[in-house]
Protein backbone atom coordinates (compact mmCIF):
# COMPACT_ATOMS: atom_id res chain seq x y z
CA UNK A 1 0.00 0.00 0.00
CA UNK A 2 1.50 3.05 -0.99
CA UNK A 3 1.70 5.88 1.72
CA UNK A 4 1.89 9.81 2.08
CA UNK A 5 3.52 11.86 4.29
CA UNK A 6 2.01 14.73 6.46
CA UNK A 7 3.46 17.09 4.65
CA UNK A 8 2.54 15.25 1.18
CA UNK A 9 -1.42 14.94 2.63
CA UNK A 10 -1.28 18.29 3.78
CA UNK A 11 -0.05 19.91 -0.05
CA UNK A 12 -3.10 17.61 -1.36
CA UNK A 13 -5.57 19.03 0.59
CA UNK A 14 -4.28 22.86 -0.26
CA UNK A 15 -3.84 22.09 -3.66
CA UNK A 16 -7.72 20.67 -3.43
CA UNK A 17 -9.11 23.78 -1.33
CA UNK A 18 -7.47 26.02 -4.28
CA UNK A 19 -9.36 24.37 -6.66
CA UNK A 20 -12.65 23.88 -5.13
CA UNK A 21 -12.83 27.24 -3.32
CA UNK A 22 -10.54 29.79 -5.81
CA UNK A 23 -13.22 32.65 -4.82
CA UNK A 24 -13.56 35.40 -2.29
CA UNK A 25 -16.63 34.69 0.21
CA UNK A 26 -18.44 37.14 2.55
CA UNK A 27 -19.25 35.38 5.60
CA UNK A 28 -21.61 37.11 8.80
CA UNK A 29 -19.22 35.61 11.93
CA UNK A 30 -18.51 37.31 14.97
CA UNK A 31 -14.58 37.99 16.33
CA UNK A 32 -12.82 36.28 18.51
CA UNK A 33 -9.16 36.35 19.88
CA UNK A 34 -8.18 39.64 18.04
CA UNK A 35 -4.47 40.47 18.75
CA UNK A 36 -1.81 42.43 16.44
CA UNK A 37 2.30 42.03 16.40
CA UNK A 38 4.54 44.35 15.69
CA UNK A 39 4.57 43.51 12.17
CA UNK A 40 0.82 44.90 12.02
CA UNK A 41 -0.45 41.50 11.16
CA UNK A 42 -3.73 40.88 12.90
CA UNK A 43 -4.27 37.23 14.21
CA UNK A 44 -7.84 36.66 14.94
CA UNK A 45 -10.20 33.80 15.28
CA UNK A 46 -13.69 33.52 13.71
CA UNK A 47 -16.20 31.87 15.79
CA UNK A 48 -20.30 30.86 15.30
CA UNK A 49 -22.30 30.41 18.35
CA UNK A 50 -25.60 28.28 18.90
CA UNK A 51 -28.43 31.06 19.32
CA UNK A 52 -30.06 28.98 21.76
CA UNK A 53 -27.59 27.25 24.22
CA UNK A 54 -24.63 30.13 23.07
CA UNK A 55 -22.21 27.19 22.39
CA UNK A 56 -19.53 27.55 19.57
CA UNK A 57 -20.78 25.35 16.32
CA UNK A 58 -17.69 26.73 14.15
CA UNK A 59 -14.50 28.22 14.23
CA UNK A 60 -12.05 28.66 11.94
CA UNK A 61 -8.00 30.99 12.44
CA UNK A 62 -8.01 34.00 10.28
CA UNK A 63 -5.57 36.63 10.01
CA UNK A 64 -5.40 39.95 8.05
CA UNK A 65 -2.08 41.29 6.33
CA UNK A 66 -0.70 44.28 7.67
CA UNK A 67 -1.49 46.20 3.97
CA UNK A 68 -5.06 45.08 4.60
CA UNK A 69 -5.41 46.05 8.20
CA UNK A 70 -4.12 49.31 8.58
CA UNK A 71 -6.77 50.81 6.05
CA UNK A 72 -9.43 48.04 7.19
CA UNK A 73 -9.48 48.80 11.34
CA UNK A 74 -9.74 52.71 11.07
CA UNK A 75 -12.54 52.45 8.61
CA UNK A 76 -14.21 50.08 10.50
CA UNK A 77 -13.59 52.27 13.61
CA UNK A 78 -14.77 55.33 12.08
CA UNK A 79 -17.98 53.97 10.38
CA UNK A 80 -19.18 52.19 13.31
CA UNK A 81 -17.59 53.70 16.08
CA UNK A 82 -17.10 50.34 17.80
CA UNK A 83 -13.54 48.97 18.30
CA UNK A 84 -12.72 46.38 15.85
CA UNK A 85 -12.52 43.60 19.09
CA UNK A 86 -13.76 40.81 20.13
CA UNK A 87 -17.53 40.05 20.61
CA UNK A 88 -19.10 42.02 17.67
CA UNK A 89 -20.62 40.54 14.50
CA UNK A 90 -18.77 41.47 11.41
CA UNK A 91 -19.43 40.40 7.46
CA UNK A 92 -16.02 39.99 5.89
CA UNK A 93 -14.80 39.38 2.93
CA UNK A 94 -12.21 36.04 2.70
CA UNK A 95 -10.45 33.73 1.30
CA UNK A 96 -9.82 30.32 2.33
CA UNK A 97 -6.46 29.68 2.89
CA UNK A 98 -4.74 26.26 3.78
CA UNK A 99 -1.00 25.92 5.02
CA UNK A 100 1.24 22.79 4.98
CA UNK A 101 2.34 23.92 8.69
CA UNK A 102 0.00 26.47 10.01
CA UNK A 103 -3.10 24.51 8.66
CA UNK A 104 -6.87 25.79 7.48
CA UNK A 105 -6.85 29.84 7.94
CA UNK A 106 -9.37 32.64 6.24
CA UNK A 107 -7.52 35.70 5.09
CA UNK A 108 -9.63 38.93 5.35
CA UNK A 109 -9.67 41.57 2.02
CA UNK A 110 -12.43 43.40 3.06
CA UNK A 111 -15.17 43.96 5.63
CA UNK A 112 -19.01 45.74 5.33
CA UNK A 113 -19.43 48.27 8.31
CA UNK A 114 -23.21 48.09 7.73
CA UNK A 115 -23.37 45.04 9.02
CA UNK A 116 -22.22 45.27 12.41
CA UNK A 117 -23.89 48.74 12.84
CA UNK A 118 -26.99 46.68 11.79
CA UNK A 119 -26.45 44.21 14.72
CA UNK A 120 -24.89 47.17 17.55
CA UNK A 121 -28.41 48.97 16.58
CA UNK A 122 -30.55 45.29 17.13
CA UNK A 123 -28.74 45.26 20.54
CA UNK A 124 -29.06 48.53 20.70
CA UNK A 125 -32.79 48.18 20.46
CA UNK A 126 -33.37 45.05 22.25
CA UNK A 127 -31.52 46.86 25.21
CA UNK A 128 -34.25 49.73 24.97
CA UNK A 129 -37.10 47.35 24.32
CA UNK A 130 -36.44 45.61 27.98
CA UNK A 131 -35.75 48.51 29.92
CA UNK A 132 -39.61 49.84 28.58
CA UNK A 133 -40.96 46.90 29.41
CA UNK A 134 -39.85 47.06 32.82
CA UNK A 135 -40.96 50.64 33.29
CA UNK A 136 -37.49 52.43 33.83
CA UNK A 137 -36.60 53.47 30.50
CA UNK A 138 -38.00 57.20 30.76
CA UNK A 139 -37.66 57.14 34.43
CA UNK A 140 -34.36 60.05 33.89
CA UNK A 141 -35.95 61.79 31.41
CA UNK A 142 -39.24 62.53 33.89
CA UNK A 143 -36.87 64.02 36.50
CA UNK A 144 -37.41 67.76 36.41
CA UNK A 145 -34.17 69.32 35.89
CA UNK A 146 -33.21 71.71 39.43
CA UNK A 147 -33.68 75.72 38.71
CA UNK A 148 -30.31 76.24 39.51
CA UNK A 149 -27.99 73.11 38.25
CA UNK A 150 -24.85 74.51 39.85
CA UNK A 151 -23.22 71.56 41.85
CA UNK A 152 -22.28 69.42 39.18
CA UNK A 153 -20.92 65.58 39.47
CA UNK A 154 -18.75 65.15 37.00
CA UNK A 155 -18.55 61.68 35.41
CA UNK A 156 -14.95 61.65 33.03
CA UNK A 157 -11.45 60.78 32.77
CA UNK A 158 -9.47 62.90 34.52
CA UNK A 159 -6.79 63.12 31.66
CA UNK A 160 -9.68 63.70 28.67
CA UNK A 161 -9.28 67.19 26.88
CA UNK A 162 -12.83 67.01 27.28
CA UNK A 163 -13.07 67.15 31.09
CA UNK A 164 -10.91 70.45 31.15
CA UNK A 165 -12.87 71.65 27.68
CA UNK A 166 -16.25 71.40 30.35
CA UNK A 167 -15.02 72.80 33.54
CA UNK A 168 -13.31 75.88 31.58
CA UNK A 169 -16.49 76.25 29.91
CA UNK A 170 -18.43 76.48 33.20
CA UNK A 171 -15.56 78.96 35.61
CA UNK A 172 -15.59 81.42 32.38
CA UNK A 173 -19.20 81.89 31.21
CA UNK A 174 -20.47 85.29 30.34
CA UNK A 175 -22.45 85.92 33.32
CA UNK A 176 -19.86 85.20 36.03
CA UNK A 177 -22.41 82.94 37.94
CA UNK A 178 -20.70 80.08 40.08
CA UNK A 179 -20.88 76.36 39.60
CA UNK A 180 -18.94 73.95 41.65
CA UNK A 181 -17.56 70.77 40.04
CA UNK A 182 -16.23 66.92 41.13
CA UNK A 183 -14.61 64.71 39.32
CA UNK A 184 -15.53 61.47 39.73
CA UNK A 185 -12.26 59.77 37.56
CA UNK A 186 -14.11 56.76 35.52
CA UNK A 187 -12.46 54.84 32.32
CA UNK A 188 -14.24 56.07 29.30
CA UNK A 189 -13.04 53.97 26.58
CA UNK A 190 -12.22 49.84 26.95
CA UNK A 191 -13.40 47.06 27.76
CA UNK A 192 -13.72 48.38 31.89
CA UNK A 193 -16.31 51.67 30.64
CA UNK A 194 -19.24 50.03 32.21
CA UNK A 195 -17.79 48.60 35.39
CA UNK A 196 -16.08 52.06 36.00
CA UNK A 197 -19.30 54.81 35.46
CA UNK A 198 -21.35 52.32 37.33
CA UNK A 199 -18.80 52.45 40.30
CA UNK A 200 -18.71 56.59 39.88
CA UNK A 201 -22.33 56.43 39.64
CA UNK A 202 -22.68 54.74 43.30
CA UNK A 203 -19.52 57.20 44.60
CA UNK A 204 -22.54 59.97 43.39
CA UNK A 205 -25.15 58.54 44.92
CA UNK A 206 -23.85 57.93 48.25
CA UNK A 207 -23.69 61.13 48.59
CA UNK A 208 -26.73 62.35 46.59
CA UNK A 209 -28.01 65.34 48.33
CA UNK A 210 -24.67 67.07 47.86
CA UNK A 211 -25.27 67.24 43.65
CA UNK A 212 -28.34 69.19 41.53
CA UNK A 213 -26.98 66.79 38.10
CA UNK A 214 -24.64 64.46 37.04
CA UNK A 215 -22.47 64.91 33.81
CA UNK A 216 -20.75 62.44 31.87
CA UNK A 217 -18.54 63.53 28.81
CA UNK A 218 -15.94 61.87 27.11
CA UNK A 219 -14.79 64.19 24.60
CA UNK A 220 -11.25 63.76 23.28
CA UNK A 221 -11.47 59.80 23.67
CA UNK A 222 -11.41 57.71 20.18
CA UNK A 223 -14.63 57.78 18.50
CA UNK A 224 -13.99 54.68 17.92
CA UNK A 225 -14.56 53.19 21.44
CA UNK A 226 -18.42 53.35 22.07
CA UNK A 227 -19.74 50.16 22.89
CA UNK A 228 -19.15 50.61 26.26
CA UNK A 229 -21.98 53.13 26.57
CA UNK A 230 -24.28 50.42 25.14
CA UNK A 231 -24.94 48.23 27.53
CA UNK A 232 -27.89 47.21 29.62
CA UNK A 233 -26.63 47.38 33.15
CA UNK A 234 -25.25 51.05 32.50
CA UNK A 235 -28.43 51.88 31.06
CA UNK A 236 -30.75 50.70 33.67
CA UNK A 237 -28.64 52.49 36.34
CA UNK A 238 -28.71 55.91 34.83
CA UNK A 239 -32.49 55.55 33.84
CA UNK A 240 -32.89 54.84 37.68
CA UNK A 241 -30.43 57.21 38.70
CA UNK A 242 -32.47 59.93 41.22
CA UNK A 243 -30.68 62.71 39.49
CA UNK A 244 -31.19 64.06 36.12
CA UNK A 245 -28.12 62.90 33.71
CA UNK A 246 -26.61 65.13 31.06
CA UNK A 247 -24.50 63.02 28.31
CA UNK A 248 -21.86 64.49 26.39
CA UNK A 249 -19.84 61.37 24.96
CA UNK A 250 -18.66 63.21 21.67
CA UNK A 251 -19.67 61.64 18.79
CA UNK A 252 -22.00 62.88 15.82
CA UNK A 253 -23.51 59.07 15.23
CA UNK A 254 -26.85 57.95 16.08
CA UNK A 255 -27.39 57.82 20.28
CA UNK A 256 -26.44 54.91 22.03
CA UNK A 257 -28.50 53.26 24.79
CA UNK A 258 -26.78 55.78 27.74
CA UNK A 259 -27.83 58.85 25.11
CA UNK A 260 -31.34 57.24 24.97
CA UNK A 261 -32.02 57.04 28.92
CA UNK A 262 -30.63 60.14 29.94
CA UNK A 263 -32.43 63.34 30.94
CA UNK A 264 -30.72 65.69 27.99
CA UNK A 265 -28.01 64.21 25.72
CA UNK A 266 -25.60 66.94 24.04
CA UNK A 267 -23.02 65.94 21.46
CA UNK A 268 -19.62 67.60 23.15
CA UNK A 269 -18.49 68.57 27.25
CA UNK A 270 -18.58 72.08 25.86
CA UNK A 271 -22.23 71.88 24.83
CA UNK A 272 -23.08 70.10 28.29
CA UNK A 273 -21.51 73.36 29.83
CA UNK A 274 -23.49 75.64 27.57
CA UNK A 275 -26.65 74.04 28.80
CA UNK A 276 -26.30 74.35 32.59
CA UNK A 277 -25.15 77.59 31.90
CA UNK A 278 -27.96 78.21 29.59
CA UNK A 279 -30.17 76.76 32.58
CA UNK A 280 -28.79 79.46 35.32
CA UNK A 281 -28.67 82.39 33.11
CA UNK A 282 -32.38 82.03 32.17
CA UNK A 283 -33.34 81.90 35.71
CA UNK A 284 -31.02 84.83 36.48
CA UNK A 285 -33.25 86.63 33.89
CA UNK A 286 -36.41 85.54 35.08
CA UNK A 287 -34.95 87.08 38.67
CA UNK A 288 -33.60 90.34 37.31
CA UNK A 289 -36.92 90.74 35.10
CA UNK A 290 -39.17 89.80 38.47
CA UNK A 291 -37.21 92.08 40.21
CA UNK A 292 -37.72 95.16 37.41
CA UNK A 293 -41.78 94.17 38.05
CA UNK A 294 -41.23 94.31 41.65
CA UNK A 295 -39.31 97.42 41.80
CA UNK A 296 -42.15 99.04 39.05
CA UNK A 297 -45.02 97.78 41.08
CA UNK A 298 -43.57 99.35 44.09
CA UNK A 299 -42.91 102.86 42.43
CA UNK A 300 -46.23 102.63 41.04
CA UNK A 301 -48.05 101.67 44.57
CA UNK A 302 -46.38 104.38 46.23
CA UNK A 303 -47.28 106.83 43.98
CA UNK A 304 -50.70 105.73 43.65
CA UNK A 305 -50.84 105.93 48.01
CA UNK A 306 -48.99 109.53 47.46
CA UNK A 307 -52.02 110.72 45.09
CA UNK A 308 -54.44 109.37 47.84
CA UNK A 309 -52.45 110.96 50.86
CA UNK A 310 -52.55 114.32 48.34
CA UNK A 311 -56.17 114.01 47.98
CA UNK A 312 -57.08 112.61 51.91
CA UNK A 313 -54.93 116.05 53.02
CA UNK A 314 -57.09 118.69 50.30
CA UNK A 315 -60.31 116.46 52.32
CA UNK A 316 -59.23 116.68 56.23
CA UNK A 317 -60.03 120.57 56.08
CA UNK A 318 -63.33 119.71 54.99
CA UNK A 319 -63.72 116.57 56.51
CA UNK A 320 -63.07 117.95 59.87
CA UNK A 321 -65.33 121.26 59.82
CA UNK A 322 -68.01 118.89 58.63
CA UNK A 323 -67.45 116.83 61.42
CA UNK A 324 -67.76 119.90 63.89
CA UNK A 325 -70.72 120.90 62.35
CA UNK A 326 -72.42 117.75 62.69
CA UNK A 327 -70.70 117.29 66.90
CA UNK A 328 -72.19 120.59 67.12
CA UNK A 329 -75.62 119.62 65.75
CA UNK A 330 -75.83 116.71 67.55
CA UNK A 331 -74.71 118.30 70.85
CA UNK A 332 -77.66 121.34 70.52
CA UNK A 333 -80.41 117.88 69.61
CA UNK A 334 -78.96 116.47 72.56
CA UNK A 335 -79.33 119.36 74.79
CA UNK A 336 -82.92 120.26 73.92
CA UNK A 337 -83.60 116.79 73.82
CA UNK A 338 -82.06 116.55 77.56
CA UNK A 339 -84.31 120.00 78.30
CA UNK A 340 -87.77 117.77 77.10
CA UNK A 341 -86.60 114.94 78.77
CA UNK A 342 -85.70 116.77 82.36
CA UNK A 343 -89.05 118.39 82.07
CA UNK A 344 -91.44 115.84 81.22
CA UNK A 345 -89.48 113.84 84.70
CA UNK A 346 -89.82 117.00 86.69
CA UNK A 347 -93.44 116.81 85.87
CA UNK A 348 -93.65 113.23 86.62
CA UNK A 349 -92.37 113.55 89.63
CA UNK A 350 -94.12 117.48 90.55
CA UNK A 351 -97.25 115.35 89.98
CA UNK A 352 -96.15 112.26 92.06
CA UNK A 353 -94.86 114.38 94.90
CA UNK A 354 -98.86 115.79 94.88
CA UNK A 355 -100.47 112.56 95.03
CA UNK A 356 -98.38 111.58 98.12
CA UNK A 357 -98.68 114.22 99.48
CA UNK A 358 -102.78 114.39 99.13
CA UNK A 359 -102.41 110.94 100.23
CA UNK A 360 -100.76 112.19 103.67
CA UNK A 361 -102.81 114.53 103.60
CA UNK A 362 -105.87 112.24 104.05
CA UNK A 363 -103.63 110.28 106.04
CA UNK A 364 -103.56 112.82 108.77
CA UNK A 365 -104.89 112.65 112.74
CA UNK A 366 -106.44 115.59 112.37
CA UNK A 367 -108.04 115.18 109.46
CA UNK A 368 -109.64 111.88 110.89
CA UNK A 369 -110.45 113.59 114.07
CA UNK A 370 -112.04 116.71 112.31
CA UNK A 371 -114.29 113.68 111.05
CA UNK A 372 -115.71 112.90 114.51
CA UNK A 373 -113.23 110.44 115.47
CA UNK A 374 -111.60 110.32 118.55
CA UNK A 375 -107.75 108.69 119.78
CA UNK A 376 -107.42 107.59 123.17
CA UNK A 377 -103.82 107.24 124.39
CA UNK A 378 -102.50 105.50 127.44
CA UNK A 379 -98.79 106.20 128.48
CA UNK A 380 -98.17 108.26 125.36
CA UNK A 381 -99.33 105.15 122.64
CA UNK A 382 -102.58 105.16 121.15
CA UNK A 383 -104.83 102.57 122.99
CA UNK A 384 -106.28 99.84 119.82
CA UNK A 385 -107.58 96.72 121.95
CA UNK A 386 -109.71 97.40 125.12
CA UNK A 387 -108.47 93.55 126.62
CA UNK A 388 -105.01 95.45 127.21
CA UNK A 389 -107.08 98.05 129.91
CA UNK A 390 -107.16 97.27 133.21
CA UNK A 391 -109.44 99.00 136.18
CA UNK A 392 -107.54 102.42 137.23
CA UNK A 393 -105.56 102.79 134.17
CA UNK A 394 -105.57 106.67 133.52
CA UNK A 395 -106.46 107.22 129.71
CA UNK A 396 -106.61 110.64 127.52
CA UNK A 397 -109.29 111.06 124.96
CA UNK A 398 -108.19 113.91 122.42
CA UNK A 399 -110.45 114.98 120.27
CA UNK A 400 -110.96 117.65 118.04
CA UNK A 401 -110.68 120.41 120.13
CA UNK A 402 -109.51 119.74 123.40
CA UNK A 403 -109.22 116.81 125.53
CA UNK A 404 -110.76 114.22 128.40
CA UNK A 405 -109.14 112.81 131.35
CA UNK A 406 -110.66 109.23 132.08
CA UNK A 407 -110.15 106.04 134.51
CA UNK A 408 -111.14 102.54 134.03
CA UNK A 409 -113.91 101.29 136.19
CA UNK A 410 -114.36 97.94 134.48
Amino acid sequence: MDSLSLLELNSLVRRSLEQCLPDEYWIQTELSDVRSNTTGHCYLEFVQKDPRSNNLVAKARGMIWNNIYRLLKPYFEESTGQLFTSGIKVLVKVTVQFHELYGYSLTVLDIDPAYTLGDMARRRREILLQLEEEGVLTLNKELEMPVLPQRVAVISSATAAGYGDFCHQLQHNPGGFYFYTELFPALMQGNQVEESVLAALDRINARINEFDVVVIIRGGGATSDLSGFDTYLLAAACAQFPLPIITGIGHERDDTVLDSVAHTRVKTPTAAAELLIHQVTEVAEHLEELSVRLQQGAYMLFEQEQRRLEALQIRIPNLVHRKLADARFSLLAAKKDLSQVAKALLARQSHRLELLQQRIADASPDKLLSRGYSITIKDGKAVTDASSLKPGDRLTTRLLKGEVQSVVEK
